[in-house]
């Protein structure tokens, strides 16, 4: 049946491993990513994580309404936080712990709010 296009003989895109955008980053770095990560995937069962390469998106449910995305850098995380679909995402660059800790309830409301 492949040769009518309806599915490929070729395996899927293979997942790329979360751990992957740990390497290179300095150490407070990966702290706050995995922090990051951990406190994300508390907000709720419906969270979906998606490793991409230059980035971690996390969305709610089957219709990946994105909420979040993160960029590592080797200083620093860039957040991008959506609150609608049709809103602009903020930006924020986060260093330090305080700096994360200070987003977080940002990042709770949009999970709470995207629809």
């Amino acid at each position: 049946m492949s040769k009518f296009g309806l599915y490929s003989d070729k395996p899927s895109q293979t997942a790329i491993p979360f751990e992957t955008h740990l390497e290179g980053l300095g150490e407070q770095t990966k702290t706050l990513l995995l922090s990051l990560r951990d406190f994300v995937k508390s907000l709720g069962n419906n969270v979906i994580e998606e490793v991409r390469p230059h980035r971690i998106v996390y969305a709610k449910s089957l219709n990946f309404r994105t909420f979040l995305d993160i960029q590592p850098k080797n200083d620093s995380i860039t957040i991008s936080i959506r609150k609608g679909r049709t809103e602009p995402p903020t930006i924020y660059i986060a260093k330090t712990e305080k700096e994360l800790e200070d987003l977080k309830y940002q990042i709770a409301e949009a999970h709470k709010t995207i629809r």
